[in-house]
């Protein structure tokens, strides 16, 4: 069949409308969209505290530890750490959020930003991901979610390893056996 040089190409201009202020029209601009909202910082009314978790597992199940790092308003630092019998990295994660948590709730504390460095963790506690497969990773999301409660404003969000040092230090000591 040869081949038609002339041929035109009808395009409709004009036929689609226009997008609207503040609408996406990707699925990567939708996930810079949330991304922003979820990086909101908390508002500035002196309440809002900082709560750093790690977990950590020599092995995939091994000896496992966690720690959080609980920076409060106005200076005070309060730090945790615990090793434990032979578990996952993921249940170690979810241990050092809801021992955090827990902690926050007894403080007192009012507007609370929770920073792992587990990004399934942080995903699953801010509702992007479903729950768990797996029943105690499950019990343990939900006694987290509870544990959030009495605490007002509270946003997880993931941060790369490197920002995680403190916390991240005391799960290391944890696991070597020193006392944190």
């Amino acid at each position: 069949m040869p081949r038609r040089e002339n041929a035109t190409v009808r395009v409709q201009r004009g036929s689609r409308r226009p997008r609207r202020a503040g609408r996406a029209t990707s699925d990567a601009e939708r996930r810079r969209l949330a991304q922003r909202a979820r990086e909101r910082a908390l508002p500035r009314d002196g309440k809002g505290a900082v709560l750093w978790c790690d977990g950590g597992s020599r092995g995939n199940p091994g000896p496992a530890a966690y720690a959080y790092v609980l920076d409060l308003p106005g200076g005070p630092t309060v730090t945790f750490a615990e090793r434990f019998g032979p578990s996952t990295v993921s249940i170690a994660e979810y241990r050092a959020v809801l021992a955090g948590l827990i902690r926050a709730a007894e403080l007192d504390v009012t507007g609370l930003e929770v920073r792992t460095d587990a990004q399934v963790v942080a995903d699953q506690l801010a509702g992007e991901r479903p729950e768990p497969r797996n029943p105690e990773l499950r019990a343990l999301l939900r006694a987290a979610r509870e544990a959030e409660v009495g605490l007002g404003r509270v946003r997880c969000r993931w941060i790369p390893r490197e920002a995680n040092g403190r916390a991240n230090a005391l799960v290391l000591t944890a696991l070597d056996g020193a006392t944190a």
